[in-house]
């Protein structure tokens, strides 16, 4: 499994490179245009080679300028995407945290917790010790109807996909 700070700068870098190297194949266009250009005079057939890989090249230019743009267009799309489902996430986590009742320190704790962060953890950003955050999670359970991180997850992504029709066979 690749780590995510590894896939999210690869992603980063995609387009940039994807840039560059166009960038570069255009460069290597303009050289070899100029060396062709310069030898028109005598139609030899290293001239009509070198021609034929300009012609290539410059197939290659517009090609992956135009995967550029595709990727670019896609990699905003899915941004907003993203953007919209975890506003629409975040939305509904907080209706469901007032359908239960939560308090503030309790609506952190839940927060944190969905988010995976250890009890221990929670407590030292919560500047508590961990038996609050047990006792908090406890009460957190109990207004859900639940009994354990898992579950209240499971109910949190069962109201997200509430819609979404089960396949049939």
């Amino acid at each position: 499994m690749i780590p995510q700070a590894l896939t999210t700068r690869h992603e980063r870098l995609r387009g940039p490179l994807v840039l560059g190297a166009a960038v570069m194949q255009g460069l290597c266009l303009i050289l070899l245009a100029i060396d062709v250009g310069s030898e028109l005079s005598a139609f030899d057939p290293l001239t009509i080679l070198e021609a034929f890989a300009l012609i290539g090249l410059l197939a290659s230019v517009a090609l992956t300028l135009a995967e550029y743009r595709a990727l670019m267009r896609r990699t905003n799309r899915v941004e907003r995407n993203l953007a919209a489902a975890t506003g629409a996430f975040a939305a509904l986590m907080d209706d469901q945290f007032t359908r239960w009742g939560l308090t503030a320190a309790e609506r952190d704790v839940a927060l944190m917790s969905v988010k995976g962060v250890s009890v221990a953890d929670i407590a030292m950003l919560r500047h508590t010790a961990a038996g609050t955050v047990k006792a908090q999670s406890a009460a957190i359970y109990r207004k859900a109807g639940v009994s354990n991180r898992a579950e209240m997850i499971s109910v949190l992504i069962e109201d997200l996909i509430d819609g979404v029709p089960l396949p049939t066979p």
